[in-house]
């Protein structure tokens, strides 16, 4: 992909055509259009794919607002500005989206392992209306949520299987219901009656959640980067993908941040500059902000997971969205000593899901590795041996004779310690804002993220209070 969007300067293709055809309420606002300006300075060409035009391949670009990072979270904050907003928004990435932790993940927009009162329920509530929403807004439209979306309504459900966690689980579903959320307490015989194939002795149990979605990440981001595209006729979105950022560019060495250097452009901002580039945010932050003043150290970590993907699988029938109760005890926690030792932060919970192509999700592992992304056959092999301990179906068979038809998912999740996400401006820096850290639940978290930061920049009334995920005393002293 070039790293300018074809659909903004290439001019043989009809961008009015691609409005007329898929222009609705879902993408385009009935607010005026604010179109970017466009500074050539000192660029070079290159030819585009088939020879039709020339694209600048290093050239100066104005935009209301520059996010870096185009996985769920960036697209979603651009996807905000579009959509609620006259600005002009370009999304730069050193890749392609669904390329980090987004296109890796199991794609669930669960509550149930979810805790009322916590520091991010009020975010995941909102988010979760939100994807509500949508989906129903998309249905409205004559469009069916589960092809641009993989958007199923499934449910889904917490495994116990000891007294001791269908004692929490019973606590659980009574948080749950009195935070509103609907919830109900399956004892063994009821749980066995909704998943026959799931195994956890006379002792297990379940929280269910029946109003639980699931989405498919590459789906979802494929119509988000559909939507947003449709504002590229209008002059206010454009994509740099392959074009990594290098640093701010600043009036001076303590004056304001203007824009951003990329490899091959140079990009202002004149309203706001959003990070959210994932696990990668504190190294970005530390590049981009070179030799200035101020220090922001983002205690981000990337926290390495494995997802094992069985295709077409048949020999598995499954209901609804299945994770053990464990999972929760290893969501947020890692001890100080595990941080340094990469053996001994791993941890292994059971999650399964069918994704809209009939795909069997099993999963899944989390481990402080830094960034490595090799695959390692001990840890799939764990995964799948941890969950036929749930579903004997799976003891019966062997990981080595699916070999035509698995794939393992790597992903990098943006681990913060204190288990909260960074939103939120940057102290002395008003319009540098940060949006990182949600660990597995970027996509869970993305449109209440998207619209915490985009009333931010308007100015605007938030929905969610934001103060457990400000910046300041987080990651700048």
């Amino acid at each position: 992909m070039a790293a300018i969007s074809t659909l903004v300067l290439n001019p043989s293709y009809d961008c009015n055509e691609l409005v007329n055809h898929h222009c609705s309420s879902l993408f385009v606002s009935q607010k005026s259009f604010s179109p970017l300006t466009v500074k050539r300075r000192n660029h070079r060409f290159q030819k585009a794919s088939g020879g039709r035009s020339v694209i600048p391949v290093s050239a100066s670009y104005s935009f209301d607002v520059v996010v870096i990072g185009a996985g769920i979270i960036g697209l979603s904050i651009a996807r905000r500005f579009l959509l609620h907003s006259d600005l002009s928004v370009a999304v730069v990435d050193a890749s392609v989206p669904c390329s980090g932790a987004t296109g890796a993940g199991q794609g669930y927009l669960w509550m149930v392992h979810k805790t009322p009162g916590n520091d991010v329920w009020d975010l995941s509530i909102r988010s979760q209306k939100l994807w509500q929403m949508w989906a129903d807004d998309i249905q409205d439209q004559g469009i069916d949520p589960l092809k641009v979306l993989g958007w199923k309504k499934t449910g889904s459900l917490l495994i116990g299987r000891t007294t001791k966690e269908s004692d929490e689980l019973k606590k659980r579903v009574q948080q749950l219901s009195a935070a509103g959320i609907r919830a109900e307490y399956l004892s063994y015989g009821d749980l066995h009656w909704e998943e026959p194939e799931l195994a956890v002795g006379t002792e297990g149990s379940a929280a269910f959640s029946p109003d639980d979605c699931q989405l498919d990440a590459h789906r979802t981001v494929a119509f988000i980067e559909e939507g947003n595209r449709l504002f590229a006729s209008h002059g206010r979105y454009t994509e740099f993908y392959h074009d990594p950022a290098v640093c701010f560019l600043r009036s001076s060495r303590k004056g304001n941040v203007e824009g951003v250097k990329t490899k091959k452009n140079s990009l202002y901002g004149k309203k706001a500059i959003v990070v959210a580039a994932g696990c990668w945010t504190g190294l970005l932050m530390r590049e981009l902000l070179g030799e200035s003043d101020i220090i922001v150290d983002v205690p981000v970590q990337p926290r390495k997971g494995f997802l094992l993907v069985l295709e077409k699988f048949n020999s598995l029938k499954l209901n609804h969205g299945l994770m053990e109760a464990d999972y929760v005890n290893h969501e947020n926690f890692v001890s100080a000593s595990d941080a340094f030792d990469h053996d001994q932060s791993l941890s292994i919970s059971m999650t399964a899901t069918i994704d809209a192509s009939g795909n069997l999700l099993i999963g899944s592992s989390r481990q402080l590795a830094g960034f490595n992304i090799e695959l390692n056959k001990q840890i799939v092999d764990r995964i799948w041996e941890h969950a036929a301990q749930f579903f004997p179906a799976l003891k019966e068979l062997s990981l080595a004779s699916f070999r035509e038809q698995r794939k393992v998912r790597i992903g990098l999740r943006p681990y913060m310690p204190d288990g909260k996400p960074v939103i939120g401006p940057i102290p002395g820096m008003p319009n540098v804002f940060l949006a990182t850290g949600h660990e597995g639940g970027g996509l869970s978290m993305a449109l209440g993220t998207a619209e915490m930061v985009a009333d931010m920049v308007l100015e605007q009334p938030l929905k969610v209070d934001h103060k457990p995920f400000a910046v300041e005393g987080r990651c700048c002293r």
